[in-house]
């Protein structure tokens, strides 16, 4: 994975939250070395509003953010990715596209912070948000930290396992 720009697709059932989050961060924190984008199986069509209220929280800018399918990223003249990432354990499961360059795959299973905060107060359901985003970057500061120019293909899917496992 060594090179100029490595791109990473996160990808989720409705691409609302957990992949928008993961976008998000990556893009942040990866200064430009590392570029995240998202989308979803069956996208939602719209960003949900925690998830936005979370990245404003941390200072992170929203204004690019979108629920997108990922058949755009399935084309030829789509930016090439060398990493898919799903997010949720539905996706994981889907049958995906065929990836222009034949992308290294990783799972990272998070819960659903829309699921898990649909009956709750705004700010419970607004926390749960916050411990999803958390437990992303915690994953993806990992992923940072990696020697990516130094790693193989195989030590490379170990570690991104490994990460996937964390808590």
């Amino acid at each position: 994975m060594a090179g100029t720009t490595i791109n990473v697709l996160f990808l989720c059932t409705h691409n609302s939250a957990r992949s928008i989050l993961a976008e998000a961060l990556l893009n942040h924190l990866g200064a430009g070395r590392i570029r995240g984008y998202s989308a979803g199986s069956h996208p939602g069509g719209q960003v949900h509003p925690l998830a936005l209220a979370v990245l404003q929280e941390w200072g992170l800018p929203t204004e690019s953010l979108r629920s997108k399918n990922w058949d755009e990223f399935a084309t030829p003249d789509a930016p090439p990715m060398q990493l898919v990432v799903t997010v949720c354990d539905q996706a994981a499961g889907e049958m995906c596209p065929i990836w222009p360059g034949g992308p290294l795959k990783a799972h990272w299973g998070v819960e659903e912070p829309g699921a898990l905060a649909a009956d709750m107060t705004d700010e419970a359901a607004l926390a749960v948000f916050r411990r999803v985003g958390h437990k992303l970057r915690r994953r993806i500061v990992r992923f940072l930290e990696l020697p990516l120019a130094e790693m193989d293909v195989a030590k490379l899917r170990t570690a991104l396992n490994q990460i996937g496992q964390m808590e």
